[in-house]
Formats: structure tokens, C-alpha cells, sequence
């Protein structure tokens, strides 16, 4: 066996101590020496007192043990030889006597109860930390659970009868969840599901509702009956209107089949209820401040509209007057042009035609040039007339006479390549209004005609037809949940009612 010389183990061994502080390996493979000679010298120095902290560390970095050691092993030196050693050892001497210093202080009742608040504070954090780690871990699971979710069942699982497969799929992503540190009631909060349907769906798999036999109810429609109901709307006098306008047409007639509802589920099922013509979907109206009518000639609405001619980019101009109480069209006329003359001309001809001069009513108007002429403005002061206006940028608070605009724009005889001359336009806008005021059933005032309504004869028509609709219900009372229609009066009409304020 080669022997190695004390001064090669020596040198060895320092390269092992600070300053170099050289790994095992290191010097191993510099020296020629094996790991495990190195490993036992260096044992060996340990055992002897001689600090050796290890590969990689500063003196910093020391054990409380090698620190100790140093401090013995100087405790007899003298300034110079403290100084000889610090140098071989890489040390400083001041750093000897701040270790000294430590363990001396250590002991002391100050320090053991600032070394046990830190103690203490380090459990916290530990515990802070631990519990962020935690809600991390469940905010990660519950974004991947949402995912799962949105992919799987594309945000439109939730009202709807849920298939055993997709119960069982949906039972895996929520346990997945869990097990990566989601909550059960997180998990089924995002899942749309509740704890009771959660233990449900543990102990079933199967959804009875699918294979459930249902009795047909003892107020269904006979098939009969559907047909009648389907004869009825294809004939040629109510080809044109929706069930809201027919069913009161019948019950004028005496006759009753079905409720309007019952119109529709009947005219769903053979796939007969669209959109027809130039309608769309109604748009939100959002109400405002207010008139009310109690009566006819209380509260007028009006407006002007364009009307289109045959030459593309060329109107004439509809001026129209509506009642509020009755609905009906007590003013109108077509003109070339848009004028607060004209205007204040057909407000006075209307009101010498309705008689109401003595008790003048409210205008409601919008923002145009001609509903704030000067002109219109005298002529209403002059008819002792109180003048009224939307909000400014508000396009919805004269809704009453716009929905009279549309209907009269969305009938079927409605010209929609326009009109040739005034005198045409005159003649459609006269025979509408004689239409809507004395044949059309208006659906704000119980179906009743706006003329009607207004010369007080709405009363008589709805009784007569609500004992219809009692005779009805008495020949045939397992197809009535509850009362009847209500075929009352409409009663008082709010323009833009005030919302009431919620007390706090």
C-alpha cells in the first residue's frame, strides 16, 4: 500500500478547510487520493477538534459545532497567535468573538424568550403559508374544473335534465377537483349542482324521469280539437293575425276553442309560430316621468314619421296624433315637407274635430325642430293646450305613438316599395286609420277597438264577452286552473309611469 507523507495529508486537508473550501471530489481527483481517505481524514479532524464545516460553505455558514470548536481551540492563544490561526483558517477575528459572544448570550432570559416569539412566529408563517399554498392549489383546480366544464357541457348544462353518462362525467371532473384541493361545496358551487343532488347522484346513476310513464293530463286537447284550432287560424280572415287577435275575435262571435295560449302550444307543435315579414324581437322600453289619462281626450301623443316614396332617398312626411286612454288616431295627415305650421294647422283641426276645447288636453311630444317650433308653441298657448316633451337623448319616451308607427309599418298592406304621389299617401294613411280605429282589436286596451274604447262602448263588448268565456269554463271546467280571463275595462293609462322607489 502507497504511504502518503503527513506534510501531502496536510496539504490535502487544507484544501479541504477555508478558504478554498474544495469539494472531496475536487480534491480527490487533484491529489490522486480516493474519496474515502479524504472522507476519513477529514472524520478524523472533526473527532480532533479541527473545524471542518464541509465542501461549498463560508464561515458564515458553519455548524454551531465547527463554531464551537474554533472558540476552544483559541481560547488559550494569544492577540498574535489568534491572528496566525485566523489567517491558516480563513477566518477573521472578529468573527471568532462574535461566536463567543453568541453562545455567551444564548442562555440569558431575554434571549430565551425573543428565540421563542421567533419560534412562534415562524409556526404562523408556516401555518399563513401552508393555507395560501392551499387556496392556490383549490383556485388552480377549480380554473381547470370551469374548463372542464365549459368544454364539456358548453355553458348550458344547468335547467335541463342531466343524462346518467354526463352525471358520471361530471361526478369525475368534480372528484378531480377535489383531489388536486378543491372544497366539495367550491367544486359543486362552480358544477351548478347542490349537496343534496351531489348525494343523490352517489347513490343512483340512472334518472327515473326519462323512463317514467306519464298519464296524459284530462284537460289535453283531443287531436279533433287541434285541427279545429289549426282550420281556424289558416282561414282567410285570420290568416294574418297572431292568436292575441284572434281568440277575442272569436269570443265576439260567441265562440270560445282554447285560450291564446293554447293557440300557441298548438301552432308550436306543428311548427307554425315564426317571426313573420319585416318584425323583430321588441325592444326593452325603459319608463320615465308621466301623464295619466282617465279618460279620452285627456292625454294626446304624437309624432311625425317618414313615409317613403318610389324614388329612393324622398319621403313625405306623416304627422299622426294618438289618444292616450283609447289609442285611437284622432289627428292625422300626410305633408311634403316638415314644419311646425303644418304641426300647429292638424292640432287645431284635431281639436275642433274632438270637441275639446273647453277642457284642453296634455301634447306629448319628442324633441324635434317641429315639435318645439315657436310656431306650434303659440298655437298650443293659444288652445290653452300644456305642451310636454321627452327627456333629451331619450328615444323611448314617446312609446305609445312609436308602437302605433311600427304597427302601421308592419301590417301586411303596408306599401314597402313606397308611394307614387301626396294624394296616394293621403288615400292608404285615411283607410289605415278608419282600419285600426274601427276593426283593429288593440291588445293595451283588452282587445277592444280603439274606437270603441274611446266612445265609452268598450264596457258592454267585455262583459258580453266574459260571460262567454263563463260559459265556457261551466261546459267544460277541468280545462280551467283558475278564473277566467279578465275581460275588465283597461282603467286609467300612466305616459311614462314613475318607478317606485324601494325603501332602504
Amino acid at each position: 500500500m502507497k504511504r502518503i507523507s503527513p506534510e501531502r495529508k496536510s496539504a490535502a486537508l487544507a484544501k479541504l478547510l477555508p478558504p478554498y473550501n474544495m469539494t472531496v471530489t475536487a480534491v480527490a481527483q487533484m491529489e490522486g487520493i480516493s474519496e474515502a481517505t479524504l472522507y476519513y481524514w477529514r472524520n478524523k479532524a472533526k473527532a480532533e477538534g479541527i473545524p471542518v464545516p464541509g465542501a461549498d460553505k463560508t464561515t458564515d455558514q458553519w455548524s454551531a459545532e465547527a463554531r464551537l470548536a474554533v472558540i476552544i481551540e483559541t481560547a488559550t492563544l494569544s492577540e498574535t497567535e489568534l491572528a496566525q490561526y485566523c489567517r491558516k483558517k480563513g477566518l477573521y477575528p472578529e468573527q471568532i468573538r462574535q461566536w463567543k459572544q453568541g453562545f455567551l448570550q444564548v442562555s440569558s432570559p431575554g434571549d430565551k424568550a425573543a428565540l421563542k416569539q421567533s419560534q412562534k412566529e415562524i409556526k404562523q408563517l408556516k401555518r399563513e403559508l401552508a393555507r395560501k399554498e392551499k387556496a392556490l392549489a383549490e383556485a388552480a383546480a377549480i380554473l381547470v374544473l370551469r374548463k372542464q366544464l365549459r368544454d364539456y357541457y358548453g355553458g348550458h348544462r344547468r335547467g335541463r335534465l342531466t343524462p346518467a353518462a354526463e352525471r358520471q362525467a361530471l361526478i369525475g371532473h368534480v372528484r378531480e377537483a377535489m383531489a388536486s384541493g378543491a372544497r366539495l361545496s367550491v367544486s359543486l358551487a362552480e358544477a351548478g349542482l347542490s349537496e343534496r343532488t351531489w348525494r343523490r347522484w352517489q347513490t343512483s346513476w340512472e334518472d327515473k324521469r326519462v323512463s317514467a310513464v306519464r298519464p296524459s293530463p284530462v284537460n289535453q286537447l283531443s287531436e279533433q280539437e287541434e285541427q279545429q284550432i289549426l282550420a281556424v287560424c289558416h282561414q282567410p280572415d285570420y290568416a294574418s293575425l297572431p292568436p292575441s287577435q284572434i281568440v277575442p275575435a272569436l269570443a265576439d262571435k260567441g265562440i270560445y276553442l282554447a285560450s291564446e295560449s293554447t293557440f300557441y302550444r298548438v301552432l308550436r307543435r306543428h311548427g307554425e309560430v315564426h317571426r313573420r315579414g319585416r318584425q323583430r324581437a321588441a325592444q326593452k322600453v325603459t319608463p320615465a316621468t308621466s301623464w295619466q289619462a282617465n279618460g279620452p281626450n285627456e292625454v294626446w301623443t304624437w309624432d311625425i314619421t317618414w313615409v317613403p316614396l318610389t324614388v329612393k332617398g324622398r319621403w313625405f312626411y306623416l304627422y299622426l296624433v294618438e289618444d292616450l286612454y283609447s289609442r285611437k288616431i284622432v289627428g292625422y295627415e300626410v305633408h311634403e315637407t316638415e314644419s311646425g305650421e303644418q304641426a300647429a294647422a292638424l292640432i287645431q283641426r284635431t281639436v275642433l274635430r274632438e270637441g275639446c276645447w273647453q277642457n284642453p288636453p296634455v301634447l306629448h311630444a319628442d324633441n324635434g325642430a317641429a315639435m318645439k317650433s315657436q310656431t306650434l308653441q303659440m298655437k298650443l298657448h293659444e288652445l290653452a293646450i300644456t305642451p310636454s316633451h321627452s327627456r333629451p337623448r331619450v328615444s323611448n319616451d314617446n312609446a305609445y305613438v312609436e308602437s302605433l308607427f311600427r304597427t302601421l309599418k308592419y301590417i301586411p298592406q303596408w306599401p314597402s316599395s313606397g308611394f307614387d304621389r301626396l294624394d296616394e299617401a293621403r288615400e292608404w294613411v285615411e283607410v289605415f286609420a278608419q282600419w285600426y280605429n274601427e276593426m283593429h282589436r288593440h291588445s293595451g286596451i283588452r282587445y277592444v277597438m280603439p274606437g270603441q274604447r274611446h266612445r265609452g262602448e268598450d264596457g258592454v263588448l267585455l262583459k258580453n264577452r266574459d260571460e262567454v268565456y263563463k260559459k265556457a269554463k261551466a261546459e267544460r271546467p277541468e280545462r280551467w286552473s283558475g278564473r277566467t280571463r279578465n275581460w275588465h275595462p283597461a282603467g286609467k293609462v300612466m305616459l311614462n309611469p314613475e318607478r317606485e322607489k324601494k325603501a332602504a
